[in-house]
């Protein structure tokens, strides 16, 4: 049982830093928002030179569009994986943790690893047992 409470403890500390650096990752497709704006701007206010034509403004949308929407889904998979972690440290939402589990083994390497370990924790009915009486309410 005490085993049981330490890999749930270092699972929980190990997704506090993935959702870390999944927090950190997400800012890249900001980039692709940046280049938008630029090509949103060149078109309106750029003058092109003789023979070269400005890129059309529909193009800096999609970059725009397509980095913010990026950015919303990575910073959302980083609280995910956030409330992961805290959810293994209380032992709470059974359920939850283990479907983000296996949505984390879709980001190779650090989820793969981390969502395989986590589920083979989870599988086991000693584990199962923790979560079931952490739901319980304390009476009084």
């Amino acid at each position: 049982m005490n085993q049981d409470r330490e890999h749930l403890r270092l699972l929980a500390i190990f997704h506090y830093v993935v959702a870390g650096l999944a927090g950190l990752f997400s800012f890249f497709p900001l980039l692709y928002t940046t280049i938008g704006a630029i090509f949103i701007f060149a078109a309106r206010h750029g003058t092109a030179k003789p023979g070269e034509d400005l890129p059309p403004e529909f193009l800096g949308w999609i970059f725009a569009v397509l980095g913010s929407v990026l950015f919303l889904i990575g910073i959302a998979m980083a609280i995910c994986i956030l409330m992961t972690g805290r959810s293994l440290a209380l032992c709470k939402r059974y359920s939850f943790v283990l479907v983000m589990a296996c949505i984390e083994c879709l980001f190779i390497p650090f989820g793969t690893i981390l969502g395989v370990f986590t589920i083979v924790v989870l599988s086991r009915e000693s584990v199962r047992g923790l979560f079931s009486t952490a739901a319980e309410p304390v009476p009084g």
